[in-house]
């Protein structure tokens, strides 16, 4: 049947052939000058690519001598949009095609396997035919062993029963059967003469000597018939069905760990023997050698694993060893891969590139995983290293680029530039809705964008806690570039040599600071946690599983982000509660002696107003509120905070203990004078506090323990406070006048809000809450 195959094959092969080169002569002789005139212009175009001496430097210069810049720009646009459509083709066409490459692979070996079989069956045929002609009998058959020729010589003595006779030819049977390699007809001979010997014992058919000679016979053959199968089994030409056929007969025989462990071995020759055809290079493309690398040894497992499941089923020994068998090879293709891709994509922070070959990888070691052997996690620990390697070489990337940047930012917030890559994820109709970010945080976000398009695959390697710390490191670096371009940042003080090596353009105007918080903010708060949000969503969706319960993590990193975004905040407050309080040759604008001091001026040379410095702290408020109006659109809460947090150091100043032992141990003591203007600061302060939205609750009540304790240093002299402080309507008129001759508004009634402030929005709610 076998022979009928392959002869129907090169019939149709024959026949097929001559009538296909026969078209064009056809077509040429009936009159087909257009389309023989097209291939032959066509031929003489590609001659020059066929040469010997062809130079592809030269070519290239010989076309494009004449072109412009401009030109020669887009056609290497165009040139690098076609390889990466080529390679993304290249990709798809894999995965689509790879279980018809499975069943042509295995066809493939079957036929080879089939035409084996006929070419050592006419051998065979033809060695016969050839002893037989010559009347030469093998004697090398039967002189292994001479146990035969005993038996024989003792059965022609005696009057030989059928058995007997049987017993005799038994030997010249096998022999013949063995040589033309009839291994199913010897495998019933050998079951058949188990089953006499047995029943010659039983029944006494057979003297001992007898019966002990046909086993030993039985047990040479069957030793002989392994050996040769086993030996079949080790050449590089036995595939497929041959393959199966002598590992089944092995099986038969009772050796069938033998039979398996050669089986696998063939299958890792031929592995290697393909293997041996793909050559990495150092400008080939990475993917396609992990795609030709990779469908060869997940092709050969799949074969493996179905020739395994036919021949020996599900016993659990065989499964064991297959399963050892199939990870060493993926061990051993993991490390190719790992040597010849991955460890330069790693270097060069090549995390795109990384990504796809992993990709690769994980989707053909995915196809088997359906047939119950399951390899991901063999790569996933093997891969995960080097991965890692390239995440922590392309954040470093960010990081240093953010830096660069950040020298030559001006701090201004505007929508982000049209020509970048991130534009082309933004729909003109939502061009309204993008973010006001000064350069660097425009590219910062771009960066991280890229960064998490790239990174999307891998979190299947459970890559996802680690990345995610990773660009809040990168986050908080940036936070540290915003702090450092503060003026006089207190972080520079502290760290001179963390941040002498970074170079930042200073945000000197109250506008180009509230920038930088405006950057942090919200990066933080919006831009951040949704990219991150959309990219675990993506993640699930190409798994194709449901949406995963990651919200606490995501929470947890958020606030992380709040953190870093906090101390940004902090030391833009106290960098300009250290303006008010302290001059430039370092004297206190707020100390108590300048409560102790109004004593010792007449009342007359007095004008009852705040102190200068509470008067600056409200002008700056006022100032930094108009300004975050339009700077904090849609988060207002958080500029509530940061005025907040800006009253906050100057308040507190004034509960410093070394503030109150000079008024209250002092060895001069607080007079009226000095009663009245603490007074009057302390309640001009919480009324702008108030009508701004300004005003936490905590500070309000700094500020009331002040007052008392103000007032009882007073009480302690002996004095009455009462008899010498104004009445609130008094001091609330005082607090208006100010306010308005500051603010150049009109005047509030008390407990108003400044309709002007970024905050008059925000619940009352939600400043209670604060």
């Amino acid at each position: 049947m076998a022979m009928a195959m392959a002869s129907d094959r090169r019939h149709s092969v024959r026949s097929s052939t001559p009538s296909g080169m026969m078209q064009p002569q056809l077509a040429a002789s009936n009159g087909g000058h257009q389309e023989s005139g097209v291939q032959l212009q066509l031929a003489d175009k590609l001659k020059i690519f066929k040469t010997d001496n062809f130079d592809p430097d030269a070519y290239v210069q010989s076309k494009c001598q004449s072109m412009l810049e401009k030109e020669i720009r887009t056609m290497n646009s165009y040139l690098q949009d076609l390889k990466k459509a080529s390679a993304e083709e290249m990709r798809k066409s894999v995965y689509a095609n790879y279980s018809s490459f499975i069943r042509t692979s295995r066809e493939i070996s079957d036929l080879e396997g089939e035409l084996l079989s006929i070419r050592n069956l006419l051998s065979s045929q033809a060695a016969l035919v050839h002893g037989l002609s010559d009347f030469d009998v093998d004697a090398a058959h039967y002189h292994d062993d001479r146990s035969h020729l005993m038996l024989a010589a003792e059965f022609d003595d005696r009057d030989h029963s059928h058995l007997q006779k049987w017993a005799a030819e038994f030997p010249d049977m096998l022999a013949v059967l063995l040589a033309e390699r009839r291994v199913d007809e010897a495998l019933d001979a050998l079951d058949e003469a188990d089953r006499l010997a047995a029943q010659a014992n039983l029944d006494q058919s057979l003297t001992p000597p007898e019966i002990k000679l046909l086993r030993d016979s039985i047990s040479h053959h069957r030793q002989r018939l392994a050996d040769q199968l086993a030996q079949a089994a080790c050449q590089s030409s036995t595939r497929g069905v041959e393959l199966r056929a002598a590992s089944s007969a092995l099986q038969r025989l009772g050796d069938g760990p033998r039979a398996h462990s050669l089986l696998l071995n063939a299958h890792n020759q031929r592995l290697q023997f393909n293997l041996q055809n793909i050559h990495p290079t150092s400008t080939s493309y990475g993917g396609a050698y992990t795609t030709a690398l990779s469908q060869q040894v997940f092709s050969v497992i799949s074969q493996a694993l179905s020739d395994s499941l036919e021949v020996f089923g599900n016993e659990s020994w065989y499964t064991s060893e297959l399963v050892v068998w199939a990870t060493r090879q993926t061990e051993a293709f993991a490390h190719l891969v790992k040597r010849h891709v991955l460890a330069s994509c790693a270097a060069a922070g090549g995390l795109r590139a990384a990504a796809e070959c992993v990709q690769i990888a994980l989707g053909h070691s995915a196809l088997l995983e359906a047939r119950g052997l399951s390899l991901s996690s063999v790569l996933l620990k093997l891969f995960r290293p080097t991965v890692e390697q390239a995440l922590d070489v392309n954040l470093k990337r960010i990081e240093e680029s953010s830096a660069a940047l950040a020298a030559a930012d001006d701090w201004v917030l505007a929508y982000p530039p049209g020509a970048s890559r991130a534009s082309a994820r933004i729909s003109t109709a939502s061009l309204g809705l993008q973010p006001k970010l000064s350069s660097s945080a425009h590219r910062f976000y771009s960066m991280v964008q890229d960064f998490f398009e790239d990174v999307g695959p891998l979190l299947s390697l459970q890559l996802g806690g680690p990345t995610m710390d990773g660009l809040h490191k990168v986050f908080n670096s940036y936070i540290d570039l915003l702090i450092s371009a503060l003026p006089n940042s207190m972080e520079d003080e502290l760290n001179p040599e963390g941040s002498g090596n970074k170079i930042v353009r200073p945000a000197e105007t109250e506008a180009q600071q509230l920038a930088l918080l405006a950057n942090a903010s919200l990066l933080a708060e919006d831009l951040l946690p949704r990219a991150a949000a959309k990219l675990y969503q993506a993640a699930a969706s190409a798994e194709k599983r449901g949406p995963t319960n990651r919200m606490p993590e995501q929470r947890e990193w958020k606030k992380k982000l709040q953190r870093s975004v906090d101390r940004l905040r902090d030391s833009f407050c106290r960098q300009h509660a250290l303006e008010l309080i302290f001059t430039e040759d370092g004297e206190s604008n707020l100390s108590a002696e300048m409560y102790i001091s109004l004593d010792n001026v007449a009342l007359k040379e007095r004008e009852w107003a705040p102190s200068l410095i509470f008067q600056d702290l409200y002008a700056k408020l006022n100032t930094m509120a108009s300004i975050a109006q339009d700077m904090f659109v849609g988060r207002e809460r958080f500029a509530t905070l940061l005025m907040m947090k800006l009253i906050e150091p100057v308040i507190l100043f004034i509960s410093d203990q070394s503030f109150w032992e000079e008024i209250e141990e002092g060895p001069r003591p607080l007079g009226p004078c000095g009663l009245q203007q603490f007074y009057l600061d302390m309640q001009f302060v919480i009324v702008f506090g108030q009508q701004g939205r300004f005003l936490s609750r905590h500070v309000h009540q700094v500020i009331l323990d002040n007052i008392e304790r103000a007032v009882n240093a007073f009480a302690a002299t002996g004095l009455d406070p009462e008899q010498h402080l104004d009445g609130d309507d008094v001091i609330l008129e005082i607090c208006q006048e100010t306010i308005s001759k500051i603010s150049g508004r009109g005047r509030f009634a008390n407990g108003d809000r400044d309709l002007n402030s970024p905050t008059a929005s925000v619940s009352a709610h939600s400043m209670s809450s604060v």
